[in-house]
């Protein structure tokens, strides 16, 4: 049994699915949490023994503690796990942005990510382990009125202060931050854009990179 185990958020589909299929493929054991129960068990049924489907919410803190509890029962341990969960927003900016979304957003985006660290942070101690953020070329740069991409400025900035305190204890953070990705997130297919098994094989490779070796962030961008 792998003794390498990873706790994936927003693992129903897209970059999530795609980076729980890679790390199975290398050995891994994944913990799959989102909200879609039937998703998730899907997608274990194809991965097999070495997936645990997790169902919550990430707006809970609750959800996130029990659920990794879970996993680590079930494992033995965490070495990593993969604050991935995020939505956008239906309507750009600050004068025809809708509050209401906003909030559910900041949920998810934001207080999704603090959750996850915070209820990872005492197993991942017992490691060394890693953190990763699913973070955004959104979050690099400014983009008139765009409250989503100020969510990902967060998701950067939080990284980069993790990435220090984890050192303490042998432990890395490392941000994923992808432009446009062929997933759910949009409406219409963008298949000359990045698939999500290109932000999965980045993910796989910074954890996978060598204990001496901290790859804060890998910034992906699509060619066309």
């Amino acid at each position: 049994m792998s003794t390498k185990a990873l706790f994936i958020t927003g693992a129903s589909s897209g970059i999530g699915a795609a980076t729980a299929r890679l790390a199975v493929a290398k050995g891994w054991h994944v913990g799959l949490f989102a909200r879609s129960k039937d998703k998730l068990e899907a997608l274990a049924d194809e991965l097999g023994d070495k997936a645990v489907v997790l169902p919550g919410d990430v707006t809970k803190l609750e959800d996130i503690k029990s659920a990794i509890a879970d996993f680590v029962a079930k494992t033995g341990g965490l070495d990593a796990a993969f604050a991935n969960a995020g939505m956008g927003l239906s309507a750009a900016g600050t004068d025809a942005g809708d509050p209401e979304e906003w909030e559910q957003m900041v949920s998810v985006n934001i207080l999704g990510v603090l959750w996850t660290a915070k209820a990872a942070m005492p197993h991942l101690k017992e490691r060394a382990g890693h953190l990763l953020l699913t973070g955004s070329a959104a979050g690099r740069r400014h983009i008139s009125g765009s409250v989503y991409g100020a969510s990902k400025w967060f998701v950067h900035g939080y990284g980069g202060n993790l990435s220090e305190e984890m050192k303490e204890f042998g432990g890395r953070c490392t941000i994923i931050a992808p432009g446009m990705v062929d997933t759910p997130f949009f409406d219409e297919p963008k298949p000359d854009k990045l698939q999500p098994d290109d932000v999965a094989r980045a993910a796989v490779y910074a954890l996978e990179s060598d204990p001496r070796c901290a790859v804060n962030e890998i910034f992906l961008m699509p060619t066309q």
